[in-house]
């Protein structure tokens, strides 16, 4: 496993949420905030969006946008002022409405909206479990927007233009091809992301080739019985290069990040699969379940068998 592909791992729950929706005339609806990401991807059409908090943001056929902190937001065919805002109808019964997928008419009720305004849009959620949230994913912005651009991001682009044509027409496999076009898509929003930003800790880092190095192999292989000095080898540096430039990269020391996302990894394991506490141990590197117990308790304020059985009541 990589970093990107583990940090995902470690939060997602259950399978994604989409809806395809058009709209024409006059219309502006609130989605509230969501325990997860929300997503935004027009397939036609121009609109604008809103995140509590945050300034208008145009958006254009092709561009992506994600919430990763599932925010608060408002979509309108146009210009969000106060008044729009204020009376911004919920998307749930908005959606629900005649004409919210065939384009008959949003807003103004009259089914002749000005067709230069006619939007479509793939919108959806990703269950997220906060309690585990890896620094990678907690440091996304509050909305990441993608906009569509000539030869970038070929990958994500490519995603949108199969989830599109999968939308255009109900065809065989099509209840299993959408959960893993909306999973690809989100990995490469992710990606898209990580390759343009010029703030936070961990684009730097997984550019970064001695700490790159360091974190794919503790990923690789979190239960191996890992050193300063065995970690500095795998990474090709010395231990006091290893150390300070991982520190300054992640944030934490090396040892100290291995011990966080072993106990990270192991919640991830209760969570998903029916393993003994024993056989979780070993794959974390925990030589027994005692330890493994112990280190748990310390770091989530709780036994992993509460945890899990506080998981399997759905609490």
């Amino acid at each position: 496993m990589d970093v990107v592909s583990d940090a995902l791992s470690a939060v997602r729950l259950g399978r994604p949420f989409s809806d395809r929706v058009r709209a024409s005339g006059s219309w502006c609806v609130r989605m509230a905030p969501y325990d997860g990401a929300g997503f935004h991807v027009v397939l036609e059409g121009t609109c604008r969006l809103l995140a509590d908090g945050g300034s208008p943001i145009s958006l254009g056929a092709g561009d992506a946008v994600l919430l990763p902190h599932g925010t608060g937001h408002v979509l309108a065919d146009s210009a969000l002022d106060a008044a729009a805002v204020q009376n911004a109808v919920p998307f749930d019964r908005w959606r629900d409405e005649p004409g919210a997928r065939d384009g008959t008419g949003r807003g103004d009720g009259s089914g002749n909206g000005d067709l230069d305004r006619d939007v479509e849009m793939l919108c959806g959620k990703y269950r997220l479990d906060r309690s585990r949230v890896h620094p990678l994913m907690a440091e996304l912005p509050k909305v990441v927007h993608l906009p569509n651009r000539v030869g970038r991001h070929p990958e994500l682009r490519a995603a949108i233009g199969l989830l599109g044509g999968e939308l255009d027409v109900l065809r065989p496999g099509s209840h299993t091809a959408l959960p893993s076009l909306l999973d690809l898509l989100l990995v490469y929003m992710i990606r898209s992301w990580m390759a343009e930003s010029t703030a936070g800790a961990w684009p730097g880092a997984l550019s970064d080739d001695v700490t790159a190095a360091a974190l794919r192999a503790l990923h690789a292989d979190p239960a191996a019985p890992w050193t300063n000095e065995r970690l500095a080898a795998a990474a090709g540096v010395s231990r006091p290069t290893l150390a300070r430039r991982f520190t300054a990269m992640v944030g934490r020391p090396p040892m100290a990040y291995l011990t966080w996302w072993r106990l990270t990894f192991a919640a991830t394991l209760l969570r998903d699969t029916p393993d003994t506490l024993a056989a979780i141990a070993r794959r974390v590197g925990y030589g027994s379940p005692y330890a493994l117990s112990h280190a748990f308790n310390r770091e989530f304020g709780t036994t992993p068998g509460r945890y899990r059985a506080r998981l399997q009541g759905g609490h």
